[in-house]
């Protein structure tokens, strides 16, 4: 019967980072060097530059009027017309900046709360930390959705920015969660308490030993506010709550189901926006496997011997951890 053998052994370095230098520098570029995460980031990358630079570039201003009255992808208009002449393509460049805005703005903001509240409760514990739970749980339940509709219906000139703070105040509690429950098997380590022991000040034990370890943590919480953020902006604006004025792509589909784009035939109208939505959601879900995969031990390891997997024949599986030599690792 035949028999399957395993390569070798190798060491798995440790959260706080130990192993030989030569592995931890290898960690360091395997987020770099996985293809997902470096897809998701080109994709990123070339729409955070259009927010830039798109309403410089455009061909024209997207409220500008035209004869040219829902005409199809043409030369003078690549994208085509809406039903009043406007140029598609001129509003998808000009509202890429208002989706990104919104989103990286929330981002950012509810991973900040995120990681005040979360890393201070895991570590100073006691009552600090039933109060900054208790203070979660509360936020941890409202309903995020529900609770913006209602204010930005409230507030008729509410722009992308009041509703990116809305999703940030609602948005932060999970990471919170998370991120305490992360500090709290880290605040006992030995190398904390070696900190701890030196006379360390708190602020540099939280800044320079606890949060180094919580990095791809973060990250993979900031990766999902941005994309719930994105999400909640154009569906806001396809359901008309937030003003139709400005241009981001849930006003492009906005306006072509109220002109009923699909019963016409007109696919160019709203075609180009539900592409860009797409693309943008399938950059940040493949950054956030890229971490995903940088965490997980299992498929870390998978990813740096991914190549030679493949070269093998070997088709990795759940539960699947491939291991070669430290011997092997060094003449690489």
């Amino acid at each position: 019967m035949a028999t399957t053998t395993t390569t070798a052994v190798t060491t798995t370095p440790t959260p706080d980072g130990a192993g030989t230098p030569a592995i931890r520098r290898r960690q360091r570029l395997l987020f770099l060097r996985n293809a997902k995460a470096m897809t998701g980031l080109v994709i990123i990358g070339v729409f955070a530059v259009l927010a830039v630079i798109g309403p410089w570039i455009a061909p024209m201003d997207p409220d500008a009027l035209s004869s040219d009255v829902l005409s199809p992808p043409s030369a003078a208009h690549w994208l085509g017309t809406d039903h009043l002449g406007k140029d598609i393509l001129s509003q998808i460049m000009v509202g890429t900046r208002g989706v990104m805005i919104v989103g990286f703005t929330a981002g950012i903001l509810a991973t900040v709360i995120g990681v005040l509240v979360g890393v201070t409760a895991g570590y100073i514990g006691g009552a600090g930390d039933e109060a900054l739970s208790a203070l979660s749980n509360v936020f941890l339940v409202i309903p995020q959705l529900p609770l913006i509709i209602v204010i930005a219906g409230q507030l008729p000139s509410a722009g992308g920015l009041t509703v990116a703070a809305v999703i940030a105040v609602t948005g932060w509690a999970w990471g919170a969660r998370v991120l305490r429950a992360q500090t709290l098997s880290l605040r006992r380590r030995d190398f904390v308490e070696a900190a701890r022991a030196n006379g360390e000040r708190t602020w540099r034990i939280l800044t320079a030993e606890i949060l180094p370890n919580l990095t791809a943590i973060i990250a993979a919480g900031f990766v999902g506010t941005v994309t719930f953020a994105v999400i909640s902006q154009i569906t806001l604006a396809f359901i008309g709550v937030t003003s139709v004025s400005d241009w981001n792509w849930g006003t492009i589909l906005f306006w072509a189901q109220q002109n009923q784009a699909l019963a016409r035939g007109a696919w160019w109208w709203f075609a180009p926006a539900g592409l860009c939505i797409a693309l943008l959601g399938m950059g940040l879900t493949l950054v956030n496997f890229g971490i995903d995969e940088f965490v997980n031990p299992r498929l870390r390891s998978t990813g740096l011997h991914a190549r030679e997997l493949r070269r093998r024949g070997i088709r990795p599986r759940i539960g699947f951890t491939p291991v070669v030599h430290e011997a092997e690792e060094g003449r690489r």
